[in-house]
Order: C-alpha cells, then structure tokens, then sequence
C-alpha cells in the first residue's frame, strides 16, 4: 500500500516522517504533499482529490491532516468529507463496507497538542522540563489547552531556558517525534489518527 498525506506545513511533515514508520506496517510506503498553509489545503483540497481521483490505483491511499485551529471541528471535518464526496472518492465516514481511499483527521487544536501528549518525548529533547508536566491541571488533556498548543509549548520551553528567539516549529517537530511513542500519547486526537491508519 501507498499513502499520501497531505499537510498544511513543513512541520507535519516532519513529525510524519518519525511518526508513521512507528504505526504504519513495515511494507507501507508513503509521502506528504505539503501545502502552503490549511487556507491553501482546503481551498485546493476537492481539486486535488479529483485530480486523484481519475487514476488513483486500489492499493493507494489518501490522509488529509489538518489543525483544527479553534473552529469548529465538524464543521471542519464536514468540509473535508464534501471534498472527498465531490471528489468521487471514498472517505472513512462514509464507506459502508469498511473500504475506503480517504481519511481525513484533524489535529486538536494543533499538532503541537500530540507533543504534549507524549511529556517523556518532549523531556528528552528539553530535560529541563517537569516529570510532572502532564499532572498539571492545564495539560491533563493536552487537546483541551486554551489559548494555542504552539503557544502554550513554547511558553513552556522559554520559561524553562529553551528558544529565547521563538520556538522553531519545524526542529521541534522532528526531534520530538523521533522520540515520541503512539502507544502512550494522551491525545486523544492522536490516538484517532493511529486508529484511522491501522484501518487502512
């Protein structure tokens, strides 16, 4: 099998390639197609499919990941499903026999959310920070963090003597997910999308 994904930036790019050889099968190939920026991805999302769509052979597959950003999250994935739907391709919501070409999955609020999912990750990158993060009434659910997950993570990093010039999203991005473990993440958005994949 071949998956496509496609992002909205360089860092979710990045993360994939750490993240998808840890729950993709061995014989899985796959590639991102980066987009500039989720306006960029959803306006050009249903041509995309359709052009897809006329030559897309039985063994490929289509993950669209987006950050939810604060909108309204089914509104957002209903966007998503009516491009795969004009498209003429099958999404994972929609198929009624199981098969289907297209998961769409969304990163709550945004990707950094599965970072602080995994707080033994992120300390192995950034030693300095607390063992005790996760308990903190703030990042007991890391998909529920007010405010903005980049935001809140970098706060977290610069208190702690880390990027006083910014946090650089895509570094971060891919020295944490090298050491991220699916398994046990605490986003909940996270565990969605490895469950969505172990259904392609």
């Amino acid at each position: 099998m071949h998956v496509l994904f496609f992002v909205e930036e360089p860092s979710a790019e990045a993360a994939l390639a750490n993240l998808l050889p840890k729950i993709l099968p061995a014989q899985t190939t796959y590639q991102s197609i980066i987009f500039q920026g989720k306006p960029d991805l959803l306006q050009n999302l249903a041509a995309r499919l359709r052009g897809y769509a006329s030559w897309l052979p039985e063994d490929w597959r289509i993950v669209v990941l987006i950050d939810e950003d604060r909108q309204d999250c089914r509104r957002l994935k209903g966007q998503m499903e009516d491009a795969a739907q004009s498209a003429g391709l099958v999404s994972k919501s929609q198929a009624e026999n199981g098969r289907f070409q297209v998961l769409n999955r969304i990163a709550i609020e945004e990707l950094e959310a599965w970072f602080l999912g995994d707080v033994e990750a992120l300390r192995q990158v950034y030693p300095r920070l607390s063992a005790s993060l996760s308990n903190r009434q703030r990042f007991r659910d890391p998909d529920a963090v007010t405010g903005g997950t980049w935001e809140a993570l970098e706060h977290i990093l610069q208190t702690n003597g880390y990027h006083p010039a910014g946090y650089p999203k895509v570094e971060a991005a891919r020295q944490i997910s090298l050491r991220m473990e699916p398994a046990r993440n605490c986003s909940h958005s996270f565990q969605v999308f490895c469950q969505g994949l172990q259904a392609l």
